[in-house]
């Protein structure tokens, strides 16, 4: 068996297609056709509204699956279409392939390895980025987008912008995106990441030619505009959504609890005063007056503070309901120390409502500030107490 007809089975076997999204690529086109068909004949090819020869040229390969359109919709959505025609049929997997020949084909066949060694991955070829002819802006803008990706995933990669990837169609198809040019390829590779598909680099080669011949979509201005744009909106929702929610899945998978609590509490490689400033910083953001956002917020501040997350969480839980009328009532007293002409003594029974923090906000919330800190740094003080006389027993016994 040939080395073509060992890696065209693989294709098959694995159920892979070769997608291409182009727009007026017709100097590069034909010549990259070719060479993707020497390691298989599962090409798709999507024709963005081009406006060159590229029809005509593709004429020349009638056995290639095609779809086109006018006029020009994006690259994002030129891949989405992809996808979705990849799916319907019957692939599980699209590896996709620039049209201005700064990728070979000769690299299909490490994807293919790479996924035989772990199925159900998103592969993006990782270019190496100090070589000489590559442009200063894309080295900067690989640097960039690769902070940010890890800043919303948490997942270190060398190289997030190449378009060079292996996806697995199957795993996306119920998903649903909302960008449709360039910055498509970010927003696809971090939704992935949080729906809990791997996403792995694979060593691939690339070619820049020189500048007179470069053929270049990317409008800068533009497109690192959208592209600035999405990546604030991914940030907030990593952080406010995507990591508490990791977080709990985690936090609630572990059957024993206490035992989970007790490690956090006396875990040797904190030091007492970061597992305190944690404990007492819970209970401030359980009591600070951001009703329905304490926890999302004290989770956020806590990654960004390095504090112990559990401890925070678990300490903030202070305002649950049965004590939550008890916190106000707190407040409302502690508040009345600041305004002693016009404090509203309430009683705990009768007017404790509502309505009584509606009319009179001010006192509630300058009591519940203070309530917040005096009872964190209270809880801090008492767990740094506790973790000393702890150790003191601990080395006395041993």
């Amino acid at each position: 068996m040939s080395n073509y007809e060992n890696v065209d089975t693989k294709f098959d076997a694995l159920k892979v297609c070769v997608l291409l999204a182009t727009y007026n690529n017709a100097g590069t086109l034909p010549f990259l056709l070719k060479d993707i068909r020497t390691y298989t004949k599962n090409i798709l090819l999507v024709n963005d509204g081009s406006t060159d020869q590229t029809i005509e040229i593709l004429k020349g390969f009638p056995e290639m699956e095609t779809a086109s359109y006018s006029p020009n919709r994006g690259k994002g959505f030129a891949l989405r279409q992809g996808f979705k025609k990849a799916v319907e049929l019957g692939y599980d997997y699209a590896i996709t392939i620039d049209s201005d020949g700064q990728h070979f084909a000769k690299d299909l066949p490490a994807f293919l390895q790479a996924l035989e060694t772990s199925p159900g991955t998103l592969f993006i070829g990782a270019r190496n980025m100090d070589q000489p002819d590559v442009p200063g802006k894309s080295s900067f803008g690989n640097r960039f987008s690769n902070f940010w990706f890890k800043v919303e995933t948490g997942i270190q990669l060398p190289d997030t912008q190449s378009g060079y990837r292996l996806y697995p169609v199957y795993r996306l198809k119920e998903m649903h995106f909302f960008t449709r040019k360039y910055e498509f390829e970010i927003e696809v590779i971090v939704r992935a990441a949080w729906k809990g598909i791997p996403v792995k680099p694979v060593p691939v080669s690339v070619y820049y030619p020189p500048p007179a011949e470069r053929i270049s979509h990317f409008r800068p201005f533009r497109d690192f505009t959208r592209i600035s744009i999405l990546n604030t909106v991914l940030v907030a929702i990593a952080f406010f959504y995507i990591k508490p929610r990791d977080f709990f899945r985690k936090f609630y998978r572990q059957k024993k609890w206490r035992q989970s609590l007790l490690h956090e509490l006396f875990h040797p490689h904190q030091s007492d005063i970061r597992k305190s400033v944690s404990a007492g910083f819970g209970v401030f953001m359980g009591i600070i007056p951001i009703w329905g956002f304490q926890l999302i917020v004290a989770i956020f501040l806590s990654v960004i503070l390095k504090l112990n997350k559990v401890l925070v969480i678990v300490f903030a839980n202070i305002s649950f309901p049965p004590l939550i009328p008890f916190i106000v009532y707190a407040s409302y007293r502690a508040g009345a120390y600041w305004m002693p002409r016009t404090a509203r003594e309430i009683s705990f029974s009768k007017s404790l409502s509502l309505s009584a923090i509606r009319y009179n906000f001010s006192q509630y919330l300058l009591g519940s500030i203070t309530l917040a800190i005096v009872s964190g740094l209270a809880a801090g003080l008492i767990t740094f107490g506790l973790l000393k006389i702890f150790k003191q027993k601990t080395s006395r016994a041993s």
